[in-house]
């Protein structure tokens, strides 16, 4: 069974207990949040639209985090012109318990 939910801005196939990487979500280590599931697979088959209504995923927030550096780099030629920074994108890591159809 999997079901796919959307979370930051982005959708992510889950399936129960799997770990990911979502944009960060604003709760302590160790809370539960639900998401809204878009589209379910089970024994029965996929389920999408109105069928779906009411289905949620359950997850455990395990931790908060920042993801591996990116080096942002402009430049304009004939211009003298260099700017060079770094972003680190924050993350909380959630951990799938269940999907309820």
């Amino acid at each position: 069974m999997y079901a796919v939910i959307k979370t930051g801005g982005k959708q992510y196939v889950v399936e129960p207990g799997q770990v990911l990487k979502v944009e960060k979500i604003n709760l302590p280590e160790g809370s539960e949040v639900e998401f809204d599931a878009l589209m379910v697979r089970d024994e029965n088959g996929v389920k999408v639209g109105d069928e779906v209504k009411g289905a949620k995923v359950k997850a455990t927030v395990v931790r908060h985090g920042k993801g591996k550096k990116i080096i942002v780099f402009k430049y304009k030629k004939k211009k003298h012109y260099q700017r060079k920074y770094g972003h680190r994108q924050h993350f909380t890591e959630i951990q799938i318990n269940e999907v309820v159809s």
